[in-house]
């Protein structure tokens, strides 16, 4: 008799293709027979029968109900409902704040913001994370909500409305401003925006969204920054997860948290917002530099400055030395790198300016708390 195949049955009220294809991956390691996502069309599959179910239970109380009432191992991918009795894998919100509050803060920016439209969850965690991420900072942020605002409408003039309420509250933000959103689509709002209110992106506005997910991003006029979240990895790791609770093993005690790839860097946010002409210098240097052999002595030159005017000057204006910014933007380099490509530990290192395999291979580690290998192993599901 061949082994019965394991029916698995996917209740994703938000779908996201690369979730999908992270559960595809572990489904053809363990040969699992994967129902179709019936939620698609909004038909519920009651009386379906199976063995575990991965749900993003993010809208909709009957298919909350309906997974509830299945009574089968299941693995949430969403927390809009905290109350129900399912382990749950999780974007890292706290990381990914904290990756937009470093790039913002790396380029000298004094004035912040978090923009959200809609009441969510993950919203909510990660404009927190932002806020606290800048208040260690020693950095105040305005979070500027539009569900909550006197001037929030519905019907069909909800869109012009907002556009309007969203460019008053650009136009009145000091400048240079630093806007996070709290997703690809609000970032695309704050870009739209900006362009018709005559506000210049980045130089009066630096944007970064989150999703890292707008089609052909780099053909717009103002390509958008962006955290990748690593959603494959999430749904990968949330069908390991299923497999282990259909094994009999015990749910984890907090949800699973998946870091994210990193921040995709592009011309929204490519602004150097230092009050300062020689760190502004050395600065840019470094930023277009970091993956050669460069060093301070290098950026102190290109500052126009002496080495231990430039270490000083840069010290106080982007709050750590010029050596050690020179390292996290390296590794932060490196891990995108680790993540989303299989090329030798020798291509990396070179890739991010060290002189040898070795000298990243430590560096790396003293960092990050872990080897390029064991980084990879986790990024890549």
């Amino acid at each position: 008799m061949p082994k019965r195949q394991k029916r698995i049955l996917l209740a994703l009220g938000w779908y996201d293709y690369r979730v999908h294809d992270g559960i595809a991956k572990y489904a053809l390691e363990r040969g699992w027979h994967l129902c179709p996502d019936t939620t698609k069309e909004k038909v519920i599959p009651w009386g379906w029968q199976g063995d575990g179910i991965l749900a993003w239970l993010g809208a909709g109380d009957d298919l909350a109900d309906f997974v509830l009432r299945a009574r089968k191992p299941t693995v949430d991918f969403s927390l809009r409902r905290p109350q129900l009795p399912f382990p749950r894998v999780l974007t890292d919100h706290a990381t990914a704040a904290n990756l937009v509050a470093e790039h913002f803060l790396s380029r000298g920016f004094t004035h912040f913001m978090f923009y959200s439209a809609v009441e969510n969850w993950s919203f909510d965690e990660v404009g927190t994370a932002f806020m606290n991420a800048l208040r260690v900072a020693g950095q105040a942020c305005q979070w500027i909500r539009w569900h909550r605002s006197p001037s929030f409408t519905t019907g069909h003039l909800q869109w012009k409305d907002k556009r309007r309420w969203l460019a008053a509250q650009l136009k009145k933000a000091p400048k240079p401003l630093a806007l996070f959103a709290a997703s690809d689509d609000h970032a695309l709002e704050v870009v739209e925006t900006c362009e018709t209110a005559g506000l210049a992106v980045p130089e009066d506005v630096s944007v970064i969204g989150l999703d890292n997910s707008l089609p052909a991003v780099d053909a717009m006029r103002t390509p958008i920054s962006s955290v990748d979240r690593n959603l494959g990895v999430l749904g990968y790791q949330g069908a390991a997860l299923l497999d282990q609770l259909m094994r009999g093993k015990p749910p984890p005690s907090t949800p699973v948290r998946i870091p994210p790839i990193g921040l995709i860097a592009r011309k929204s946010s490519d602004l150097v917002a230092v009050n300062h002409p020689g760190v502004a210098r050395g600065l840019r240097f470094l930023l277009q530099n970091f993956h050669r052999p460069v060093g301070v002595d290098d950026m102190a030159r290109a500052a126009a400055m002496s080495r231990r005017g430039f270490h000083q000057s840069f010290l106080e204006h982007i709050g750590r030395p010029p050596g050690h910014e020179l390292q996290r933007v390296r590794i932060e380099h490196a891990k995108k790198l680790l993540a989303r490509s299989d090329q030798k530990l020798t291509v990396v290192s070179e890739l991010c300016g060290y002189q040898s395999a070795n000298s990243f291979w430590f560096a790396f580690k003293q960092a990050v708390g872990m080897s390029p290998q064991e980084y990879r192993k986790k990024a890549g599901g």
